[in-house]
């Protein structure tokens, strides 16, 4: 009994250690995100296209990041290094936004901003190793809950600093809790453990078709999730002004922090596809907002049921997506799946854009309300496992893994 309670210890030293690093990694990141469709459109001169064009580049540097590191995580064994190295970067991209002159110029700084994502498959490994059947959702909703509410704090520092400093000031400042972060995980955690053996070589059509159904039903969702950039936009063109805009930034972030623990506990209780189906509705009711609504009131209302959407879909969906991974490979599985998802996503936000400038502000939001749509119905086909407790091992916080 002693020596199981000791592992629940040192479970919980590890999720906490990872989460306050990922708070302060998202204070910092905040302070950019919450402002940058306007910088780069009112400040460095992009169009809603070369926004698109931006983000979606952003996403898909994320998804083959996470998946280079999913692969050379399993190859290597190891993983802490990635996510050190993902908040240091993340620390390198914000002073490389403060000192570019025209949008072209932070491209590089984004792609060594997402390119930060290396980090996420190898923690979210670690993370699925301390847990269990009956735990890991909770797990992934205290790390996504913390890192929610960084966010939180690092737009509130943004609507505090930017017209006092100015943009560039904000991000030269905002690289400091990424440094920080990395500092953390250098200091605080160990390299775990790893299973001794060869492990077998990993092949992409191994795995099941459960697996491959929710991995394309994403990709549907994800096609249709673009940039939250247009939010923000669609919002200014609704006639919300460019300092009121940061509070329904602040809005979104704030329900998503209050969402994401109850979400992953309520996950662990009724299973994941529910929370799941209730992330999509929340995300097609934004769209529906959107559409039908141009002053404030709504477009509040619609900010608040995307932090519902946001909560949900980033906790469960890592979680489910673990689960369903064979266990010898659920770092390539993950960064895998986040490369799939990124290819996806760099489309939505280019689509987005094409459609915003050539169609009109709502043709977006019909587009992801049908992918988002056709993703419901194939999760249906989707199966869970049954609720089984597993041992895993352990990464111990300044100390060596054990297996319980």
């Amino acid at each position: 009994m002693i020596f199981f309670r000791r592992k629940r210890e040192e479970s919980r030293r590890t999720v906490a250690i990872f989460s306050a690093a990922s708070f302060l990694h998202d204070v910092g990141a905040e302070m950019v995100f919450s402002v940058w469709p306007l910088f780069v459109t009112h400040v460095l001169g992009a169009s809603a296209s070369a926004l698109g064009l931006i983000d979606g580049l952003g996403d898909a540097v994320v998804s083959f990041s996470q998946a280079g590191a999913g692969i050379i995580s399993d190859k290597t064994r190891k993983r802490k290094v990635f996510v050190w190295m993902g908040y240091f970067f993340g620390c390198l991209s914000r002073i490389g936004y403060a000192i570019a002159p025209t949008w072209q110029w932070a491209v590089p700084s984004r792609i060594i901003d997402r390119g930060g994502k290396i980090r996420s498959a190898p923690r979210d490994a670690i993370l699925s190793d301390i847990s269990n059947r009956g735990n890991r959702a909770t797990h992934f909703g205290v790390l996504r809950s913390l890192d929610n509410l960084g966010a939180v704090v690092g737009v509130l520092a943004a609507i505090a600093l930017v017209e006092r400093i100015g943009y560039r000031y904000m991000f030269l400042l905002a690289s400091l809790p990424s440094f920080l972060a990395a500092l953390l995980i250098i200091t605080r955690i160990r390299e775990p453990a790893q299973r001794i053996g060869i492990r077998p070589t990993f092949r992409w059509k191994g795995l099941s078709k459960n697996l491959w159904l929710f991995i394309v039903l994403s990709a549907f969702c994800d096609l249709g999730a673009f940039s939250y950039s247009f939010l923000i936009l669609s919002s200014h063109e609704a006639g919300v002004s460019e300092g009121s805009v940061p509070f329904f930034y602040l809005l979104y972030m704030i329900v998503a922090a209050l969402w994401s623990l109850p979400s992953g506990e309520l996950a662990d209780r009724i299973g994941r596809r529910p929370v799941l189906m209730i992330s999509y509705a929340f995300w097609i009711i934004t769209a529906i907002l959107f559409i039908l609504y141009r002053s404030p009131l709504p477009l509040a209302l619609a900010f608040i049921c995307y932090g519902i959407y946001r909560g949900g879909i980033d906790t469960v969906q890592k979680a489910f997506t673990a689960e369903l991974a064979p266990k010898e490979h659920i770092t390539s599985v993950l960064g895998g799946f986040q490369l799939i998802l990124g290819v996806t996503s760099f489309f939505a936000s280019m689509i987005a854009g094409v459609l915003w400038d050539r169609v009109g502000v709502t043709a977006p939001f019909l587009f992801s309300i049908v992918m988002t749509g056709i993703a419901s119905v194939l999760l249906t086909f989707v199966s869970e496992g049954k609720r089984t407790l597993v041992p895993h091992a352990v990464a111990v916080p300044g100390g060596e893994s054990r297996g319980e």
